[in-house]
């Protein structure tokens, strides 16, 4: 008898070895007397509010039928605010302990940490980081005037809100994509919404967002970009104008203006670019017999500067902006929970090694950063994401704009999700997942 007890014992250990073994990285806190383990795992682990989070895992016992039918408690705790875990809803194992809630927690809009227990088994804690949904709303995307009697104001909201949150206006000032430098702030009030107001001095290219810094319920989180040519007020004796500003990559504008009481004068066109020191001259015509010019079509590859003279006059300086030309395609349109789509593409002109953004359609109608990439040789990029929740998402790929060239944002696409059983999800890559870079705050 003692012999077979003994024997049994041994079979016991096993089975238990093997189950820890099998999922060591998974079980926190097993059952009362080590017979049961419960695993937790959470996708995505970086969101905007609001988009859906999926929580899967399974129960496994000693004795594996113990596992089916069983109720899993989810429990949550809001980093950032008081008290501790607290219950959130359940779900039931299937016939090999998997268990699976999506969406999970219902809207997800602060960073948390979530937990589940089965049976007298608690799992590890998880966590997951939650930016705030932020948009950013100014003039009409185009040209902006230098000096304060043309000072502009940007408004915007922030979801949640997060009263008195600092929000930093960052201007793009890379021409990868990636350098935010600040130039103004504000608040956010108690209703979610800020407001600044901003002159622009220097012309050139203004691609601008803001970045919210959350008082610890929300990771840093940036807004849309905006883009804007900033030219200097018009010389009334000698004005400037663009047929189109901006253009696309590929496009040409037409400069033209007029000259006060300089009926068939001489003018000249000069332009420069942003990495040139000085005006050249790259055309002459005569003005009209009402001081009216125009010179022939240009086609800039890059954001470019002109400026007009005459014998006795100087334009004010004219910020021509070109637009990138973003092509883009989706591997599929329809993917199982836990499938992966990548998008790929082009962009022109050459913008290799630039940063490149995958954005989902949110709640609030606006397109919030999901995923961030680079553009690689050649000017291409593939740039993916793993879709867990069931439904459909809207996605589009958008590249910032910078000094070099204005930004542009592709087609949005429609990605239809299909529900899958937990034993077929996976987790995310420890890589996967980043977002914009925070700039200087």
């Amino acid at each position: 008898m003692r012999i077979r007890m003994l024997i049994s014992a041994a079979v016991a250990t096993i089975s238990l070895l093997a189950i820890a073994a099998g999922s060591a990285l998974a079980h926190k806190h097993p059952s009362r007397g080590g017979h049961c383990g419960v695993s937790i795992n959470v996708v995505p682990r970086l969101i905007v509010a609001g988009e859906p989070v999926v929580i899967w895992g399974r129960l496994r016992c000693a004795n594996q039928a113990n596992a089916a039918g069983r109720e899993v408690r989810l429990f949550h705790h809001l980093i950032g605010e008081g008290g501790g875990f607290s219950f959130v809803q359940s779900a039931t194992t299937n016939s090999a302990g998997f268990y699976l809630i999506s969406p999970a927690d219902g809207v997800v809009e602060t960073n948390r940490a979530w937990y589940v227990r089965a049976l007298s088994a608690r799992s590890a804690a998880k966590r997951i980081r939650v930016a705030a949904a932020v948009t950013l709303s100014g003039p009409t995307e185009g040209q902006l005037l230098t000096g304060y009697p043309n000072r502009v104001t940007f408004t915007g909201t922030v979801s949640p809100a997060d009263a008195g949150a600092r929000v930093v206006l960052q201007r793009q000032n890379a021409s990868t994509g990636s350098d935010w430098r600040h130039i103004g702030s504000g608040f956010v009030t108690s209703s979610g919404t800020f407001t600044i107001v901003h002159t622009f001095v220097v012309p050139g290219d203004a691609n601008v967002r803001v970045l919210v810094r959350s008082q610890r319920r929300n990771i840093p989180s940036s807004s849309n970009v905006l883009g804007y040519v900033i030219s200097q007020a018009e010389n009334p004796q000698l004005t400037i104008q663009a047929s189109a500003d901006p253009i696309a990559f590929g496009e040409s504008v037409t400069i033209s203006g007029k000259l006060g009481g300089g009926a068939n004068q001489p003018v000249t066109l000069l332009a420069r670019g942003r990495h040139q020191h000085g005006f050249a001259h790259i055309a002459q015509t005569t003005t009209n017999g009402s001081g009216e010019y125009s010179f022939p079509a240009q086609s800039p590859i890059n954001n470019t500067f002109y400026r007009v003279t005459s014998a006795s006059q100087a334009s004010a300086v004219l910020y021509e902006g070109v637009k990138d030309v973003l092509s883009a395609q989706v591997s599929a349109t329809t993917v199982p929970a836990g499938g992966i789509v990548t998008f790929t593409g082009a962009v022109s002109p050459d913008h290799t090694g630039h940063a490149i953004y995958l954005e989902r359609k949110g709640a609030d109608g606006d397109f919030h950063v999901i995923e961030v990439g680079e553009v690689g040789a050649g000017s291409a990029y593939s740039i993916s994401r793993g879709l867990y929740a069931p439904g459909v998402q809207v996605l589009r790929v958008f590249v910032p704009g910078g000094p070099e060239n204005q930004g542009a944002a592709s087609q949005p696409f429609a990605i239809t999700v299909t529900p899958a059983p937990a034993s077929t999800l996976t987790e995310e890559p420890q890589e996967s997942a980043s977002f914009p870079q925070e700039g200087q705050s």
